[in-house]
Parts: structure tokens; sequence; C-alpha cells
């Protein structure tokens, strides 16, 4: 019953606008952190191949959470329950199962510990296993995703690289997720050959890079990078992590740029970090640059007025799979929800039902300094401070 009512819910969902949910889906997949110790999660969705003609780009997000232990969800499921919730609460469309680096060549690595007693399959179904119990019968979605391989790293070839994504794969297909997601990759050849792989299952597919406008780690252009996941038959295609909004938006702009020219209109989705990193834009690694990575971040942190802003100009330009990746905070992702919740026909998740947007409650505070701020002329004029005198703005060394 849950499986017809879920396809036809998504199918409804990407009618409206694949990039950002249902009219701009907003609800968070649950997602990955890529610097252990990040609370991470992202925003995703995609259309299904069933679906009839989509006209109107449906904005979806889902969040997507993991922390710096893959084997989490083996060994204490508590955290990776909470998380989901967290971030459905907060008006997330989507969880995606806590799959992140879970193949078996990346569990086998010299040095790793976790190949020795689990396996990528048995890591997978618990993960599914635990998106399934949050989720239950109601209509958020459940998403299951690929990360880049050690095998594509260490140059084994197509046959070896599909061989470990499929692996996942099955077990997505056993479980018989909404979708299916490749993300976080660094050169556009893997991307390929996963999106060739995931489109072999007939489930609606999304792949993003994590690549900044200066393309990427293979050196292709962002906009060449955009029409060739298109081509090789993703639904959805965007950026995600190791850069801010600001840039990660900028990278989108030169990737629709490009499908424009070509004719080819996938759906548009992006996920950016959760701190303003803007040093880092013409860096392939973006955000691992920074000396402050992964642990010292909190400064960089996006306010939820920032968030609010990226939403807007995310939804302007046509993105309508709209979320975060690591450092968005379920505050961060009730921000794109509530932003957007007009264009959602008033959609918001259980955390906005007590919150009043722009600082609106603070219109019955004890303290006339509160109540001065109670509008979003204030919250929208602010500019933050540090409080950390003798610090710099940006960072005047990078990582070598």
């Amino acid at each position: 019953m849950r499986v017809c009512r879920m396809k036809m819910i998504f199918a409804e969902k990407l009618s409206l606008v694949f990039g950002c949910n249902q009219h701009v889906i907003t609800q968070a997949v649950i997602f990955f952190s890529t610097a252990g110790g990040h609370r991470s999660r992202k925003c995703r969705s995609k259309r299904d191949s069933a679906c009839k003609k989509w006209e109107e780009k449906f904005s979806i997000f889902a969040c997507k959470n993991m922390l710096s232990d893959q084997l989490l969800p083996l060994y204490d499921a508590f955290p990776v329950k909470q998380l989901h919730k967290e971030y459905i609460r907060a008006g997330a469309d989507v969880v995606q199962a806590f799959t992140f680096y879970s193949t078996d060549d990346k569990l086998n690595l010299p040095g790793h510990e976790a190949g020795g007693t689990i396996t990528c399959k048995e890591l997978n179904r618990q993960a599914c296993t635990i998106a399934e119990k949050v989720v239950g019968e109601s209509d958020v979605l459940i998403c299951g995703a690929l990360s880049p391989t050690p095998s594509y790293t260490e140059g084994k070839g197509k046959e070896a690289v599909q061989r470990e994504f499929s692996k996942q794969v099955e077990v997505f297909v056993e479980h018989d997720v909404d979708f299916l997601l490749a993300e976080f990759i660094g050169c556009i050849e893997e991307a390929e050959w996963a999106i060739e792989l995931l489109k072999s299952t007939g489930k609606p597919v999304a792949c993003t890079l994590r690549t900044g406008p200066v393309g990427d780690n293979s050196g292709v252009p962002a906009g060449e990078c955009a029409v060739r996941m298109a081509k090789a038959g993703a639904d959805v295609i965007g950026v995600n992590c190791k850069f801010d909004p600001t840039t990660c938006l900028k990278t989108v702009r030169m990737m629709r740029e490009a499908l424009d020219r070509e004719g080819l209109s996938p759906f548009l989705m992006v996920q950016p970090v959760g701190f303003h990193c803007p040093e880092v834009e013409m860096q392939h690694e973006g955000y691992g640059m920074l000396p402050e990575n992964p642990f010292a971040l909190e400064p960089r942190q996006l306010t939820r007025f920032d968030v609010h802003k990226f939403a807007r100009a995310a939804y302007e330009l046509g993105v309508r799979y709209i979320g975060g990746c690591c450092g968005f905070e379920p505050h961060h992702i009730r921000a794109i929800a509530e932003e957007l919740s007009a264009e959602r026909g008033g959609r918001l998740g259980e955390g906005s039902k007590k919150h009043v947007p722009w600082g609106g409650a603070l219109t019955s505070s004890v303290l006339g300094t509160n109540r001065a701020k109670a509008s979003r002329e204030h919250w929208e004029g602010m500019q933050p401070a540090s409080g950390r005198p003798g610090h710099p703005n940006l960072q005047p060394k990078l990582m070598d």
C-alpha cells in the first residue's frame, strides 16, 4: 500500500517542481556530512520516469544526514533516527538513507577496520530499514544514494566502479526506495557511470557534483558537466557540498546556461555547505582548503536569514530541488520551507507551527530591545558581527 501511494505522491510532487520539491518540496532529506564531525544534511528530489511531461518544475528539499562514523546505523540507530525526525519536523520532503561512502572498497581501504566486520550490503540494508521506520506511512520520500568510490580514484575502470555501485543499488531496489541519487561526485566520468547504472533500475535518478565554477576535478567545465549528466539520463542535476550558497548558485547558473544552449531541461538541484567560504570559490577542494575545516567552522555558520535569501535566489534561478549539505541544521531547512511556503501552497513542517518567521514572536517580549527587532526589515538589514576582535574577515592563507 505504502509503495503505490508513495509513487503517486512522488509523481505529483515532481510534476510541480523538481528541484526543490513539490512546488518546492519543502522537506529536507537528511543529508550527509563529508567532513567528519559535521551534522550535515541535504535537500533533494527528482522526477518519476513514469510521470507525464513535467511542465512545472517543482521544488523539493530533502535533507540527508551523515555523521563521521559510517557504521553508526549498525551500532547506534538512535541518533540516525533522531536526525531523520528533526529534518522531517523542520519540513523535509525526503529522508536519505544513511549510506554515504559505504561501498565495500571504501570500507576496506588500508587502515580501515570496518570491512572486516561488516559488508556494504549489510550497512545499506540497515540504513534503509532505519529510514523506513522513521517515515512509516507518511508521505515523506526515501532516497537511496551513491557516493564516490576509491575504485575510480585508483583507476580500476568502469566495470570495477559499477560493480561497487551495484551492491548498494541492489539494496535500494530491495527496499524499493522512491528515487536514487549519485552525490558528491568529483569527476563527470564517474557520474556518468553511476547514472547509467542507476537508470537501469527504472527509478528516478538525480546526480550532483562537488564542483564549483572551476569545473570538476578533471578540469571539465561546469556547464559541460551539466550537459553530460543530462545526456546520460539524469532527471535532476546540480551541485552539492564543498562551496557556500553564493558559489553554488554561480555554478548552477553556469550549468543552466549550458543546458539551455543544448535545449536540455533536467530539473536543477543545489545543496551548499552551511558556512560562508568565499575564499575557496576557485579551489577544487572548496572549503576543505580552509584551516578551520572541519573543527572550527562555527564562526562562518550561515544564519537562518542567510538561508532565506539563498532559498529565494535558488528558486528565482529556476532550481526546484533546494537543500543543504554539511553544516545545514534543522532550523536552516525550516528557513527554506518558510521562505518558499507560498510557492508550496502553504505547506510547512511541524516545526513551524509554533514558530513565527523573521522574529515576529519578539513582539511579545518583555524586553524593549527585543520588541524593536520584531520585523523582517531588521533581520534583512542587520549585518552579523563575529565578535572576535583581531580575527581576519577572510583567511589570508589556505591549506596547501
